[in-house]
């Protein structure tokens, strides 16, 4: 796929992984529509950027469906890169007694169903598509995490979450290969993103010197080279790549 030209939602685009893949996007010539909860952050990036913004909540099939169709209405939908997410920690059973029910479902609801409903709504729109000279018709992008296979101690909603992304790649690959439309899943490792940012400065640094190699937090220049790279290779298709200087979680 050739990105100058073609337009491009990315959710979660107003910081973090989201807004550096939207800027490189945009760099390379593509309109990105960046869809967030955060409507002055997600405004002045869409400014910048000479994209468009959409004040999207992932989990509403009405906003995510006011974000597609403002994407087909600026020229021809080819991507979707899925960067909305939350990572609250909570023990299954706490100094305060059992994990909020409520809390998992929010932590599912935010980052699993959310990613199921762009993708759903955003292949919709793509099948519609003319197809390029590879036949593709569109590209899935979404974002897990090295949690879904190495959860930490207090992140079993988040796990979980990033688990059902990691599951569900191949089946949608495959339900969306007679349409053209290619579905995969980066897993980042411990990259420095306002989540992050939000821990305390000696547990960010023991993190980051927990990576063999490159021995430092990721970058969302990191996780968007990747994503332009899978955009623009049609032969990666229903896998998950770890994004992660080969780190693997210890327990905490």
């Amino acid at each position: 796929m050739d990105i100058k030209g073609k337009v491009f939602i990315v959710t979660g685009g107003a910081s973090g992984l989201g807004e550096g893949t939207a800027r490189m996007l945009a760099s390379r010539g593509a309109h990105v529509v960046v869809a967030d909860m955060q409507i002055d952050k997600g405004e002045a990036v869409a400014k910048d950027i000479g994209g468009s913004f959409v004040k999207c909540d992932v989990t509403s099939e009405s906003d995510g469906q006011a974000v597609v169709a403002k994407a087909i209405s600026v020229g021809k939908l080819m991507g979707l890169v899925n960067c909305a997410g939350i990572a609250p920690a909570e023990k299954t059973v706490g100094k305060n007694g059992a994990h909020s029910l409520t809390l998992f479902s929010k932590v599912v609801q935010v980052n699993l169903i959310g990613s199921f409903n762009m993708i759903r709504l955003a292949a919709e729109a793509m099948a519609k598509n003319e197809p390029e000279s590879t036949g593709e018709r569109g590209v899935m992008i979404s974002t897990a995490s090295v949690a879904a296979y190495d959860g930490q101690i207090g992140q079993a909603a988040y796990a979980a979450s990033k688990g059902g992304i990691v599951g569900m790649t191949l089946p949608i690959a495959r339900d969306l290969a007679r349409n053209g439309i290619r579905n995969m899943t980066i897993a980042p490792g411990i990259f420095g993103t306002p989540m992050l940012f939000g821990m305390p400065q000696e547990v960010q640094d023991a993190l980051a010197a927990g990576v063999p190699f490159p021995s430092r937090l990721g970058t969302p220049t990191d996780y968007a080279k990747l994503a332009c790279h899978i955009f623009e290779n049609d032969m990666l298709n229903g896998e998950v790549i770890r994004l992660d200087g080969a780190i693997r979680l210890a327990p905490k």
